[in-house]
Protein backbone atom coordinates (compact mmCIF):
# COMPACT_ATOMS: atom_id res chain seq x y z
CA UNK A 1 0.00 0.00 0.00
CA UNK A 2 1.27 3.27 -0.76
CA UNK A 3 2.26 6.02 1.31
CA UNK A 4 0.29 9.13 1.67
CA UNK A 5 1.98 12.16 0.14
CA UNK A 6 3.02 14.86 2.43
CA UNK A 7 -0.12 17.41 0.36
CA UNK A 8 -2.25 13.90 1.41
CA UNK A 9 -1.60 14.34 5.23
CA UNK A 10 -1.97 18.18 5.32
CA UNK A 11 -5.37 17.66 4.01
CA UNK A 12 -5.76 14.83 6.39
CA UNK A 13 -4.56 17.06 9.14
CA UNK A 14 -6.37 19.77 8.52
CA UNK A 15 -10.00 17.83 7.68
CA UNK A 16 -9.61 16.00 10.83
CA UNK A 17 -8.73 18.88 13.51
CA UNK A 18 -11.45 20.19 15.60
CA UNK A 19 -12.16 23.18 18.12
CA UNK A 20 -15.37 23.03 20.14
CA UNK A 21 -14.26 26.46 22.15
CA UNK A 22 -16.30 29.24 21.24
CA UNK A 23 -14.82 32.46 20.60
CA UNK A 24 -15.74 33.44 24.08
CA UNK A 25 -15.45 30.86 26.15
CA UNK A 26 -14.13 32.32 29.12
CA UNK A 27 -17.66 34.28 29.33
CA UNK A 28 -20.12 31.76 28.20
CA UNK A 29 -18.39 30.03 30.86
CA UNK A 30 -19.34 32.32 33.50
CA UNK A 31 -22.93 32.48 31.74
CA UNK A 32 -23.30 29.24 32.57
CA UNK A 33 -22.22 29.55 35.95
CA UNK A 34 -25.15 32.11 36.66
CA UNK A 35 -27.37 29.90 34.77
CA UNK A 36 -26.23 26.52 37.16
CA UNK A 37 -26.67 29.12 40.55
CA UNK A 38 -30.44 29.93 39.70
CA UNK A 39 -31.35 25.79 38.19
CA UNK A 40 -33.53 24.09 40.67
CA UNK A 41 -34.09 21.17 37.77
CA UNK A 42 -31.00 18.61 39.68
CA UNK A 43 -28.02 18.63 41.46
CA UNK A 44 -26.26 16.64 38.20
CA UNK A 45 -25.92 20.06 36.71
CA UNK A 46 -22.83 21.30 38.95
CA UNK A 47 -19.59 21.74 37.64
CA UNK A 48 -16.00 21.74 38.07
CA UNK A 49 -14.48 24.40 39.79
CA UNK A 50 -11.14 25.65 39.04
CA UNK A 51 -9.72 24.10 42.49
CA UNK A 52 -11.06 21.20 41.54
CA UNK A 53 -9.76 20.67 38.26
CA UNK A 54 -6.19 22.12 39.65
CA UNK A 55 -6.58 18.93 42.16
CA UNK A 56 -7.59 16.31 39.89
CA UNK A 57 -4.80 17.42 37.27
CA UNK A 58 -2.15 15.91 39.62
CA UNK A 59 -3.84 12.45 39.90
CA UNK A 60 -2.13 10.03 38.61
CA UNK A 61 -2.09 8.75 34.78
CA UNK A 62 -2.64 5.26 34.86
CA UNK A 63 -4.77 3.38 32.51
CA UNK A 64 -7.70 1.94 35.06
CA UNK A 65 -8.74 -1.36 32.45
CA UNK A 66 -5.11 -2.34 33.89
CA UNK A 67 -4.54 -0.18 36.55
CA UNK A 68 -4.23 3.30 37.65
CA UNK A 69 -2.87 4.33 41.30
CA UNK A 70 -5.10 7.52 42.16
CA UNK A 71 -8.37 5.17 40.82
CA UNK A 72 -7.27 2.49 43.30
CA UNK A 73 -6.70 4.66 46.19
CA UNK A 74 -9.86 6.56 46.05
CA UNK A 75 -11.98 2.51 45.39
CA UNK A 76 -9.89 1.42 48.48
CA UNK A 77 -11.22 4.57 50.75
CA UNK A 78 -14.87 4.88 49.81
CA UNK A 79 -14.27 0.84 50.84
CA UNK A 80 -13.00 1.34 53.99
CA UNK A 81 -14.92 4.13 55.39
CA UNK A 82 -18.49 2.05 54.56
CA UNK A 83 -16.83 -0.73 55.70
CA UNK A 84 -16.73 -3.03 53.01
CA UNK A 85 -14.14 -4.97 51.50
CA UNK A 86 -13.25 -3.63 48.05
CA UNK A 87 -14.58 -1.04 45.81
CA UNK A 88 -15.19 -0.10 42.03
CA UNK A 89 -15.32 3.19 40.41
CA UNK A 90 -18.09 2.75 37.66
CA UNK A 91 -18.87 6.05 35.31
CA UNK A 92 -22.91 6.25 36.31
CA UNK A 93 -25.07 5.09 39.08
CA UNK A 94 -27.33 3.49 37.05
CA UNK A 95 -24.35 1.14 35.63
CA UNK A 96 -23.40 0.87 38.97
CA UNK A 97 -26.75 -0.11 40.47
CA UNK A 98 -26.94 -2.62 37.06
CA UNK A 99 -24.00 -3.99 37.69
CA UNK A 100 -24.66 -4.36 41.04
CA UNK A 101 -27.72 -6.47 40.31
CA UNK A 102 -26.26 -8.41 37.35
CA UNK A 103 -22.98 -9.35 39.85
CA UNK A 104 -25.67 -10.17 42.44
CA UNK A 105 -28.55 -12.73 40.58
CA UNK A 106 -26.66 -15.58 39.19
CA UNK A 107 -29.27 -17.77 37.39
CA UNK A 108 -32.44 -16.82 36.75
CA UNK A 109 -36.02 -16.96 36.94
CA UNK A 110 -35.43 -14.47 39.68
CA UNK A 111 -37.28 -10.79 41.07
CA UNK A 112 -35.97 -8.01 42.50
CA UNK A 113 -37.88 -5.88 45.21
CA UNK A 114 -38.05 -2.31 45.05
CA UNK A 115 -39.75 1.28 46.24
CA UNK A 116 -42.06 1.64 43.24
CA UNK A 117 -40.65 5.50 43.27
CA UNK A 118 -37.28 4.31 43.07
CA UNK A 119 -34.13 4.92 40.49
CA UNK A 120 -33.73 1.45 39.90
CA UNK A 121 -37.34 0.64 39.16
CA UNK A 122 -38.26 4.04 37.01
CA UNK A 123 -35.30 5.16 35.71
CA UNK A 124 -32.90 3.22 34.49
CA UNK A 125 -34.58 1.57 31.63
CA UNK A 126 -36.11 -2.03 32.81
CA UNK A 127 -32.17 -2.71 33.23
CA UNK A 128 -33.06 -5.27 35.71
CA UNK A 129 -34.88 -6.86 32.95
CA UNK A 130 -32.91 -6.78 30.18
CA UNK A 131 -29.17 -7.23 32.14
CA UNK A 132 -30.46 -9.54 34.78
CA UNK A 133 -33.44 -11.09 33.04
CA UNK A 134 -35.05 -10.23 36.64
CA UNK A 135 -38.72 -9.60 37.19
CA UNK A 136 -39.19 -6.43 39.17
CA UNK A 137 -42.11 -6.19 41.80
CA UNK A 138 -42.50 -2.60 42.63
CA UNK A 139 -44.42 -1.61 45.98
CA UNK A 140 -45.54 2.15 46.98
CA UNK A 141 -44.83 2.29 51.02
CA UNK A 142 -47.88 2.39 52.97
CA UNK A 143 -46.75 5.62 55.26
CA UNK A 144 -45.83 7.16 51.92
CA UNK A 145 -43.02 8.06 52.66
CA UNK A 146 -40.37 4.80 53.26
CA UNK A 147 -40.17 1.14 52.63
CA UNK A 148 -40.82 -0.64 55.70
CA UNK A 149 -40.80 -4.49 56.21
CA UNK A 150 -44.37 -4.85 56.33
CA UNK A 151 -44.86 -3.22 53.22
CA UNK A 152 -41.89 -5.89 51.96
CA UNK A 153 -42.80 -8.91 53.38
CA UNK A 154 -46.37 -10.22 51.77
CA UNK A 155 -44.87 -9.25 48.21
CA UNK A 156 -41.86 -11.53 48.85
CA UNK A 157 -41.53 -14.13 46.25
CA UNK A 158 -40.12 -17.88 47.66
CA UNK A 159 -40.31 -21.41 47.17
CA UNK A 160 -39.93 -23.81 44.65
CA UNK A 161 -43.40 -23.39 42.28
CA UNK A 162 -42.43 -23.28 38.54
CA UNK A 163 -44.99 -20.43 38.17
CA UNK A 164 -42.79 -17.97 40.26
CA UNK A 165 -39.31 -15.98 40.44
CA UNK A 166 -38.16 -15.99 44.02
CA UNK A 167 -36.51 -12.84 45.09
CA UNK A 168 -33.21 -12.49 45.50
CA UNK A 169 -32.54 -9.08 46.07
CA UNK A 170 -34.00 -6.33 48.17
CA UNK A 171 -33.24 -2.64 46.66
CA UNK A 172 -33.41 0.66 49.15
CA UNK A 173 -32.56 4.12 48.04
CA UNK A 174 -31.43 6.90 50.50
CA UNK A 175 -32.18 9.50 49.87
CA UNK A 176 -35.40 8.68 47.59
CA UNK A 177 -36.79 12.10 47.10
CA UNK A 178 -34.40 13.69 49.61
CA UNK A 179 -35.72 11.81 52.25
CA UNK A 180 -34.27 9.50 54.76
CA UNK A 181 -35.37 6.10 55.83
CA UNK A 182 -35.17 5.55 59.02
CA UNK A 183 -32.03 3.59 59.95
CA UNK A 184 -34.22 1.29 62.75
CA UNK A 185 -36.51 0.44 59.32
CA UNK A 186 -33.43 0.01 57.31
CA UNK A 187 -32.42 -2.56 59.46
CA UNK A 188 -35.39 -4.25 60.63
CA UNK A 189 -35.94 -4.90 56.58
CA UNK A 190 -32.21 -5.88 56.98
CA UNK A 191 -32.36 -8.44 59.32
CA UNK A 192 -35.61 -10.08 57.93
CA UNK A 193 -34.25 -10.06 54.66
CA UNK A 194 -30.56 -11.78 55.41
CA UNK A 195 -32.85 -14.40 57.69
CA UNK A 196 -34.00 -15.55 54.35
CA UNK A 197 -30.93 -15.25 52.11
CA UNK A 198 -32.17 -12.29 50.20
CA UNK A 199 -29.48 -9.67 49.30
CA UNK A 200 -29.79 -6.46 50.19
CA UNK A 201 -28.44 -3.92 48.09
CA UNK A 202 -28.73 0.02 48.56
CA UNK A 203 -29.14 3.31 46.35
CA UNK A 204 -27.10 5.44 47.80
CA UNK A 205 -27.06 7.84 45.01
CA UNK A 206 -27.13 10.98 47.69
CA UNK A 207 -25.88 8.77 50.68
CA UNK A 208 -23.92 11.36 51.88
CA UNK A 209 -26.84 13.61 52.39
CA UNK A 210 -27.63 10.90 54.85
CA UNK A 211 -24.76 11.30 56.51
CA UNK A 212 -24.68 14.98 56.78
CA UNK A 213 -28.21 15.04 58.17
CA UNK A 214 -28.26 12.34 60.54
CA UNK A 215 -25.28 12.03 62.05
CA UNK A 216 -24.53 8.47 61.04
CA UNK A 217 -21.11 7.35 59.95
CA UNK A 218 -21.03 5.68 56.43
CA UNK A 219 -20.27 2.59 58.32
CA UNK A 220 -22.98 2.80 59.84
CA UNK A 221 -25.61 3.56 56.95
CA UNK A 222 -24.08 0.59 54.82
CA UNK A 223 -23.38 -2.01 57.46
CA UNK A 224 -27.69 -3.31 56.60
CA UNK A 225 -26.17 -3.97 53.31
CA UNK A 226 -24.59 -6.52 51.21
CA UNK A 227 -23.41 -3.98 48.32
CA UNK A 228 -23.73 0.13 48.09
CA UNK A 229 -23.92 2.45 45.01
CA UNK A 230 -22.59 5.98 46.55
CA UNK A 231 -22.48 8.52 43.96
CA UNK A 232 -19.82 11.05 43.61
CA UNK A 233 -21.62 13.56 41.20
CA UNK A 234 -25.20 14.22 42.88
CA UNK A 235 -24.81 16.53 45.78
CA UNK A 236 -21.02 16.22 45.77
CA UNK A 237 -20.17 18.10 42.50
CA UNK A 238 -17.86 15.63 40.77
CA UNK A 239 -18.60 16.04 37.00
CA UNK A 240 -18.57 12.15 36.98
CA UNK A 241 -18.52 8.74 38.52
CA UNK A 242 -20.23 6.36 41.07
CA UNK A 243 -18.35 3.71 43.71
CA UNK A 244 -19.58 0.26 43.81
CA UNK A 245 -18.80 -1.44 47.28
CA UNK A 246 -19.48 -4.73 48.59
CA UNK A 247 -16.74 -8.05 49.17
CA UNK A 248 -13.49 -8.87 47.41
CA UNK A 249 -15.15 -11.43 45.44
CA UNK A 250 -18.46 -9.23 44.93
CA UNK A 251 -16.25 -6.44 43.02
CA UNK A 252 -13.94 -8.52 41.10
CA UNK A 253 -16.90 -10.08 39.58
CA UNK A 254 -18.58 -6.77 39.20
CA UNK A 255 -15.36 -5.31 37.74
CA UNK A 256 -15.77 -8.07 34.69
CA UNK A 257 -19.04 -6.80 34.14
CA UNK A 258 -18.14 -3.68 33.79
CA UNK A 259 -16.20 -4.20 31.36
CA UNK A 260 -18.40 -6.16 29.90
CA UNK A 261 -21.43 -3.22 30.00
CA UNK A 262 -18.54 -1.28 28.10
CA UNK A 263 -17.65 0.56 31.59
CA UNK A 264 -14.07 -0.14 31.07
CA UNK A 265 -12.35 3.38 31.29
CA UNK A 266 -9.07 4.51 30.68
CA UNK A 267 -7.03 7.14 32.16
CA UNK A 268 -9.42 7.96 35.17
CA UNK A 269 -6.49 9.68 37.32
CA UNK A 270 -8.49 13.33 36.65
CA UNK A 271 -11.97 11.91 37.09
CA UNK A 272 -11.08 10.46 41.05
CA UNK A 273 -9.45 13.40 41.17
CA UNK A 274 -12.57 15.40 41.23
CA UNK A 275 -13.84 12.82 43.20
CA UNK A 276 -11.43 12.67 45.73
CA UNK A 277 -11.24 16.88 45.92
CA UNK A 278 -15.32 16.83 45.94
CA UNK A 279 -15.25 14.28 49.40
CA UNK A 280 -12.76 16.53 50.87
CA UNK A 281 -14.27 19.93 50.31
CA UNK A 282 -17.65 19.69 48.86
CA UNK A 283 -18.84 17.57 51.23
CA UNK A 284 -18.80 19.83 54.39
CA UNK A 285 -21.04 22.32 52.19
CA UNK A 286 -24.19 20.11 52.06
CA UNK A 287 -25.59 21.53 55.42
CA UNK A 288 -25.94 24.97 54.12
CA UNK A 289 -27.74 23.22 51.65
CA UNK A 290 -30.30 21.46 53.58
CA UNK A 291 -30.36 24.95 54.99
CA UNK A 292 -31.28 26.64 51.69
CA UNK A 293 -33.83 23.60 50.95
CA UNK A 294 -35.58 24.14 53.80
CA UNK A 295 -35.30 28.26 53.76
CA UNK A 296 -37.34 27.26 50.57
CA UNK A 297 -39.87 25.28 52.22
CA UNK A 298 -40.57 27.64 54.84
CA UNK A 299 -40.85 30.29 52.05
CA UNK A 300 -43.38 28.66 50.15
CA UNK A 301 -45.36 27.56 52.89
CA UNK A 302 -45.29 31.21 54.58
CA UNK A 303 -47.22 31.94 51.38
CA UNK A 304 -49.59 28.95 51.20
CA UNK A 305 -47.85 26.76 48.87
CA UNK A 306 -48.63 23.49 49.36
CA UNK A 307 -45.85 20.72 50.29
CA UNK A 308 -46.24 17.53 48.48
CA UNK A 309 -42.67 15.94 50.21
CA UNK A 310 -40.73 18.21 52.09
CA UNK A 311 -37.12 19.19 52.41
CA UNK A 312 -35.18 16.73 54.98
CA UNK A 313 -32.23 17.26 52.51
CA UNK A 314 -31.66 18.69 49.75
CA UNK A 315 -35.46 18.29 47.03
CA UNK A 316 -38.52 19.49 48.43
CA UNK A 317 -41.68 18.64 45.75
CA UNK A 318 -44.36 21.72 45.73
CA UNK A 319 -47.75 21.75 44.88
CA UNK A 320 -48.51 25.63 43.93
CA UNK A 321 -52.20 24.43 43.28
CA UNK A 322 -53.36 25.66 46.64
CA UNK A 323 -52.50 29.52 45.38
CA UNK A 324 -54.47 28.68 42.04
CA UNK A 325 -51.18 29.06 40.00
CA UNK A 326 -50.05 25.93 37.36
CA UNK A 327 -46.80 24.37 36.93
CA UNK A 328 -46.34 25.61 33.43
CA UNK A 329 -47.36 29.51 34.61
CA UNK A 330 -44.44 29.16 37.43
CA UNK A 331 -41.95 27.91 34.59
CA UNK A 332 -42.66 30.61 31.78
CA UNK A 333 -42.71 33.60 34.03
CA UNK A 334 -39.36 31.89 36.32
CA UNK A 335 -37.57 32.48 32.62
CA UNK A 336 -39.00 35.58 31.93
CA UNK A 337 -37.26 37.35 34.96
CA UNK A 338 -34.63 39.83 35.03
CA UNK A 339 -32.28 36.42 36.19
CA UNK A 340 -33.94 33.68 34.76
CA UNK A 341 -34.80 31.13 37.11
CA UNK A 342 -34.88 27.55 35.27
CA UNK A 343 -37.48 24.92 36.99
CA UNK A 344 -39.30 22.34 35.44
CA UNK A 345 -42.05 21.17 37.99
CA UNK A 346 -42.90 20.14 41.17
CA UNK A 347 -39.47 19.27 42.06
CA UNK A 348 -37.37 21.76 43.36
CA UNK A 349 -33.80 20.42 44.39
CA UNK A 350 -31.36 22.59 45.82
CA UNK A 351 -27.24 21.98 45.27
CA UNK A 352 -24.16 23.51 46.29
CA UNK A 353 -23.67 25.86 43.54
CA UNK A 354 -27.00 27.46 43.98
CA UNK A 355 -27.71 30.70 44.91
CA UNK A 356 -29.07 32.06 47.93
CA UNK A 357 -30.31 34.57 45.87
CA UNK A 358 -32.28 32.36 43.81
CA UNK A 359 -34.46 30.93 46.50
CA UNK A 360 -35.13 34.73 47.52
CA UNK A 361 -36.16 35.09 43.92
CA UNK A 362 -38.18 31.86 43.77
CA UNK A 363 -40.13 32.43 46.90
CA UNK A 364 -41.10 36.13 45.26
CA UNK A 365 -42.23 34.79 42.04
CA UNK A 366 -44.68 32.66 44.12
CA UNK A 367 -45.92 35.30 46.22
CA UNK A 368 -46.21 37.67 43.04
CA UNK A 369 -48.30 34.81 41.20
CA UNK A 370 -50.83 34.48 44.15
CA UNK A 371 -50.83 38.41 44.07
CA UNK A 372 -51.75 38.33 40.79
CA UNK A 373 -54.29 35.20 40.71
CA UNK A 374 -56.28 37.07 43.59
CA UNK A 375 -56.54 40.28 41.76
CA UNK A 376 -58.43 37.69 39.11
CA UNK A 377 -60.70 36.40 41.33
CA UNK A 378 -59.09 32.96 42.37
CA UNK A 379 -59.83 32.45 46.33
CA UNK A 380 -58.86 29.64 48.44
CA UNK A 381 -62.10 28.09 48.17
CA UNK A 382 -61.57 26.74 44.61
CA UNK A 383 -58.22 25.31 45.07
CA UNK A 384 -58.75 21.37 44.99
CA UNK A 385 -59.66 19.31 47.84
CA UNK A 386 -56.50 17.71 49.64
CA UNK A 387 -56.53 13.64 49.31
CA UNK A 388 -54.14 11.16 51.14
CA UNK A 389 -53.07 9.02 48.67
CA UNK A 390 -49.62 6.78 49.36
CA UNK A 391 -49.80 6.17 45.50
CA UNK A 392 -49.16 9.63 44.18
CA UNK A 393 -46.28 10.65 42.37
CA UNK A 394 -45.34 13.78 43.37
CA UNK A 395 -43.05 14.36 40.29
CA UNK A 396 -45.14 16.37 38.48
CA UNK A 397 -43.65 17.85 34.83
CA UNK A 398 -44.99 21.00 34.17
CA UNK A 399 -47.51 20.53 30.83
CA UNK A 400 -48.69 23.69 28.93
CA UNK A 401 -52.49 22.90 28.25
CA UNK A 402 -52.76 23.40 24.04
Amino acid sequence: MSSMTNLGLAQLFDEVKCDILTKNQEADNALKLEEISRAFLSDTITVPTKQMNDYALRASLGDDVYFDESTAALEAHVAKITGKEAGLFLPSGTMSNQVALRTHLQQPPHSVIADARSHIYRMEAGGAAFHSQANSIPIFPENGHHLTWEDIEPRIVSGTDVHVAPTRVITLENTLNGTIIPQKDVWEISKNARAQDIIMHLDGARIWHVAVETGLSMKEICDPFDSVSLCLSKGLGAPIGTILVGPKAFITKARWFRKLFGGGMRQTGYLVGCAAYALTHNLPQLPHVHALAKRMQRGLEDIGVGILSPAETCILFYDPSTIGVEYWEIVEHAAALERPIKINGSRIVVHIQTSPQAVEDFIDLMRTLKEEKAKAGWTPDRAPPKKRNPFQDVYVKATKPT
